[in-house]
């Protein structure tokens, strides 16, 4: 076996403050062993999964789901590019939905942006009278509901 990293090492090559590689672990996101002496040792398997909780986290994706993806992930073992690839294919539904909202808010922002509501006839995101009310909370024309079709 590869000897383990301490919390300085795996901090200087993954990038992310030790602090934050504290605030994993007792996330359960990562895991480390302890020594006789209670100091942190990790495998450096736990490089790809820092790696990719910082991707995740850059593109919006919450601590919760990633803890979700991660506990999929076998514990026993290192895991395999079948089992990334796995967790991968598990993921792209939901990255496909953030990716259209994020397109969709840009798009509307540019216009809302632009316009500064001076048409309201035009604005894709005017609710006159708060006549969405009845839909529900939250921003209807925007974030997908259970009752209305995604646009």
């Amino acid at each position: 076996m590869q000897e383990a990293l301490t919390i300085g090492q795996l901090a200087a090559r993954s990038g992310v403050a030790p602090s934050a590689l504290r605030y994993y672990e007792r996330l359960g996101l990562i895991r480390a062993d302890r020594t006789g002496g209670n100091q942190r040792r990790y495998h450096r398997s736990e490089l790809r999964r820092v790696a990719f909780i910082r991707i995740a986290q850059q593109v919006g994706v919450s601590l919760d789901e990633i803890r979700s993806a991660l506990d999929s992930l076998p514990a026993s073992r290192t895991p395999t590019a079948e089992d990334w690839a796995q967790l991968s294919t598990a993921w792209r539904e939901g990255l496909t939905e953030k990716i259209r909202l994020i397109t969709r808010l840009r798009d509307d922002l540019d216009g809302c942006i632009g316009c500064g509501c001076l048409s309201l006839r035009r604005c894709s995101l005017y609710n006159p009278g708060d006549q969405l009310a009845n839909e529900g909370p939250g921003p209807r024309l925007t974030v997908p509901h259970p009752h209305r079709p995604s646009g």
